[in-house]
């Protein structure tokens, strides 16, 4: 037997159990041919209803005078405008959610904007008296060790950097005499 008379002997009709079942059987068969293109559906749309007649010409009610086939198209047409006046209460529901929403986000960020600016006041004017008394400021950990580098750099100048590079050498030096 050959490879493709096993393949149809071995197949027996799949029984879907579960969805579990269903979902693999889905992915077989894409798996199938790989280089066949996927159709993915769209989102569903934003659903939107005609709008009201401008002008209705079968005005009725639902009286006796009526006739059999009229309470229907009443019924119809009573249907069709609750649905419309929902359609508008949901829409206007929605844009003062969303109204309400990006209010709030704008007051969060005013009030964020308000703080960051009185903080960084209170920094400024830190600064400015701890300058005046001619002493350091006192700073974060992290942001002391970068203005002392850069406080000492500036004080040094280029003696500094002629140091560093005399040091340097000095260590090259000791390194090759520890290789030897």
């Amino acid at each position: 037997m050959s490879d493709q008379e096993s393949e149809t002997v071995d197949k027996k009709p799949v029984v879907i159990k579960n969805a579990t079942d269903l979902q693999r059987l889905k992915l077989d068969k894409l798996m199938k041919n790989p280089e066949k293109p996927v159709v993915i559906p769209d989102p569903p749309k934003q659903k939107s209803l005609a709008p009201a007649p401008d002008f209705v010409r079968n005005v009725m009610g639902s009286s006796a005078g009526a006739g059999s086939g009229e309470f229907h198209v009443y019924r119809h047409l009573r249907r069709k405008e609750y649905a419309r006046q929902k359609f508008i209460q949901e829409k206007s529901e929605k844009e003062k959610l969303d109204e309400e929403y990006h209010a709030r986000i704008e007051q969060n960020r005013q009030a964020a904007e308000e703080k960051t600016a009185k903080k960084r006041a209170k920094r400024l004017k830190k600064k400015k008296n701890a300058k005046l008394k001619g002493k350091k400021p006192k700073i974060d950990s992290e942001q002391n060790s970068i203005t002392q580098s850069e406080n000492s750099s500036e004080e040094d100048g280029d003696e500094g950097k002629t140091k560093d590079s005399e040091t340097k050498q000095e260590n090259d030096g000791n390194d090759e005499q520890k290789e030897r």
